[in-house]
């Protein structure tokens, strides 16, 4: 790989901070800003190298061969630009929500509906297989999107597991990895824990989140040297699906109270004209455009570069 400039670590970064914010964002997927920004291979490849014979690197050729055996500038970098936008933008992107909601998903929609031409161009031969992957990916999507969310559970071994199955979702595009805490019941006991600063919970989630970060990132990684264009195909398939979850014109119809935060639980997409006085449609539009037109011209950019 050739070696990267200030500037560039400077660019990861920034697609570092995409990424935080859209995992501030309940059904958008940090994994499909990593991929549309062309980072998503390398980062399941440098955390593919996080393994034990690190050890044996370190006792022989010190913290520098281990640096560069992770890729550690790489990961920093992004990683710091995900922290960044945790705390500086999740606040701002929460008053969106909020308030602003078809606006903000308007502009998620069109971004990742312009990622799914963006994924699927990179499968370089058509088969019967990658079609029928495909349609798989998307109906596995969009069952989760449908599915009700679950009562809240507090067990270590579960509190586990979501955290690996969440962090696995957070690097998969088109699935959201918050959403997923929320179908399995999780979402409340962990952010109570936060708020509360328990410990126990905390670390237990954590190493969950670890645990799936490092297993799922081989079989990932296995994948793409194995099976690229049905791995390609797979990840289509489920951003395709995620649209469901991601449409900016629904009609709630129960929602939930997790300390101060409100998820909605079940809700129904609609079309524009079922709201009565909506005088935004036209500006949702335009940014749904924007959205789209911005992934084609960042890849525009990264291409002539």
């Amino acid at each position: 790989m050739q070696a990267r400039r200030i500037v560039d670590y400077i660019f990861v970064t920034l697609k570092g901070m995409a990424m935080g914010a859209a995992d501030v964002v309940p059904g958008v997927s940090g994994g499909t800003i990593a991929f549309i920004s062309g980072i998503y291979e390398e980062l399941i490849t440098s955390i593919n190298n996080i393994d034990f014979s690190l050890i044996s690197i370190l006792r022989q050729d010190g913290i520098k061969a281990v640096w560069k055996k992770v890729n550690g500038n790489f990961l920093l970098a992004l990683f710091l630009g995900i922290f960044i936008s945790v705390l500086s933008l999740a606040k701002f992107l929460s008053w969106l929500l909020e308030n602003e909601p078809i606006l903000l998903w308007s502009f998620f929609f069109g971004l990742v509906v312009a990622s799914i031409f963006l994924v699927g161009k990179e499968i370089s031969k058509w088969t019967i297989g990658t079609i029928v992957v495909l349609i798989f990916g998307a109906a596995l999507a969009f069952f989760i999107t449908e599915l009700p969310a679950s009562e809240n559970v507090d067990s270590l071994p579960y509190l586990f597991l979501s955290g690996a199955l969440a962090i696995c979702a957070m690097i998969l595009p088109g699935i959201s990895g918050a959403f997923i805490l929320v179908l399995l019941g999780s979402y409340k006991t962990i952010l109570d824990a936060v708020h509360e600063r328990d410990i126990k919970i905390i670390l237990t989630v954590g190493v969950g989140a670890i645990f799936g970060l490092l297993s799922f990132a081989r079989l990932l990684k296995w994948m793409f040297n194995n099976y690229k264009n049905i791995t390609l195909a797979l990840l289509t398939g489920f951003i395709l699906g995620s649209l469901n979850k991601i449409w900016p014109w629904k009609k709630v119809l129960e929602s939930k109270t997790f300390g101060e935060k409100v998820i909605v639980v079940d809700e129904m997409n609609i079309l524009p004209h079922a709201f009565e006085g909506d005088n935004k449609l036209m500006l949702a539009i335009l940014l749904a455009v924007l959205g789209f037109s911005l992934i084609f011209i960042l890849e525009k950019l990264a291409s002539k570069k």
